[in-house]
């Protein structure tokens, strides 16, 4: 990998370090063609250090190391991308990221829809929300529901209508993330043991 350390007067590109599996960005750190060359070599991230004026890999006094899964260079050849396993909290103040925010799986539009469902199913007000209705009538209706959104999405997909099938599809995951959280489990849960068969 041709890397740009020449670029800045210091000898140092920016590293970003993002968790390999959640996507999350974790810290921002600094590396010389030493940090670089320790971090392909030991598979455990090293920056340089700009306070302490030397190598540093990142969990060398917590244990809280940076597993190395693969390394990409921009476009400039001068900021990498890290990608890593992390072990324990990356920030130094007990965070898992240098932004205090929580390092989890986010499935996007889908873990926003996780949320409302939840909210949903607190407020359990099934007259002003189907979601809450649904909770309401027990995990039978709502494994009934499932059911029946997974059969029309069968009958939609021997037909030649799209926008019926992709409806129907939808209306089959959205119904299946409401028996998930009726069952107590959410979308990680499943991905989890999808992880575990590959």
């Amino acid at each position: 990998m041709d890397i740009d350390f020449n670029k800045n007067n210091d000898g140092l590109v920016p590293a970003i370090i993002q968790d390999a599996t959640t996507k999350t960005v974790l810290m921002l750190g600094y590396m010389n063609k030493e940090a670089y060359e320790k971090t392909m070599d030991t598979k455990k991230v090293t920056f340089y250090s700009r306070t302490k004026e030397r190598l540093w890999t990142k969990g060398e006094e917590s244990g809280n190391f940076l597993n190395l899964v693969d390394v990409k260079n921009d476009c400039d050849q001068d900021t990498l991308l890290i990608r890593v396993n992390p072990v324990g909290p990356t920030c130094h103040k007990g965070s898992d990221t240098c932004w205090n925010e929580d390092n989890n799986q986010d499935f996007g539009f889908l873990t926003e829809l996780e949320s409302v469902i939840e909210q949903r199913r607190k407020a359990a007000d099934g007259s002003k929300s189907y979601v809450a209705s649904l909770f309401d009538k027990g995990i039978n209706k709502i494994a009934q529901k499932v059911g029946e959104e997974a059969v029309e999405v069968v009958i939609e997909a021997k037909d030649d209508n799209d926008d019926l099938f992709l409806n129907e599809s939808a209306d089959l995951l959205f119904h299946y993330l409401i028996l998930l959280q009726a069952k107590g489990y959410a979308l990680n849960d499943i991905v989890e043991v999808l992880k575990g068969r590959h």
